[in-house]
């Protein structure tokens, strides 16, 4: 058999030109963070010429809000269970506390470390809150309280504001421990501060 029937043909770099870059990026900002993250190492990554990737995302911080808003669409953030209607309000809630969900195993060696929440990593990575990620990252983050007093309003709060920022304030903070410690189940210490909030506030609702 000749060389050519066995050699792996190359990726082809026509069609989905975009995906793959966002998938590229998506990769190599969870492994170095985005600053660090040049556009030459994502045109490599994907790969695609940095014409196509240009034309498709005519600055870097184009492309982070696209990343971003993707996580958002896929529900793969720690927002994303507040809006499952499958599970009831309360547990909606619990589960902002849950381990990350992922496809490795955690006492695989090598596993993957911790990640935190990506809108506030990116709003780290672009402190100035006039910048257009960081604004991006603070509606998600203004978003993720108003789902949470939705459910705590369906649940009978009488004042679900306040509750909402105190569990959302929870949530980040356990997202963000969890990370520095790289331990995945750090967020059972917030979750049963989250259940005293939870059972206090609806204690009087009745």
């Amino acid at each position: 058999m000749s060389a050519s029937t066995t050699a792996t043909p190359p990726p082809r770099r026509g069609r989905g030109g975009r995906e793959r870059v966002l998938a590229a990026a998506a990769r190599l900002f969870a492994a170095q963070g985005i600053n660090a993250t040049g556009m030459e190492q994502i045109a490599e990554e994907a790969p695609v010429s940095k014409r196509t990737l240009y034309a498709h995302f005519r600055t870097k911080n184009d492309l982070v809000i696209a990343h971003l808003q993707g996580l958002v669409l896929s529900g793969a953030t720690l927002e994303g269970v507040l809006t499952r209607e499958d599970i009831p309000p309360r547990e909606r809630i619990r589960a902002l506390f849950d381990p990350p969900v992922t496809d490795a195993d955690p006492s695989a060696a090598g596993a993957a470390p911790v990640r935190g929440c990506p809108f506030i990593d990116a709003a780290a990575e672009f402190p100035d809150p006039a910048s257009a990620v960081h604004s991006y990252a603070r509606e998600q983050k203004l978003r993720m309280v108003r789902l949470i007093a939705a459910l705590v309003t369906e649940l009978g709060c009488r004042d679900p504001l306040g509750l909402a920022e105190q569990l959302a304030t929870l949530a980040d903070g356990a997202a963000s421990r969890a990370m520095v410690l790289d331990d995945p189940d750090y967020g059972r210490h917030a979750r049963a501060a989250a259940e005293v909030l939870l059972d206090q506030a609806l204690l009087g609702a009745g």
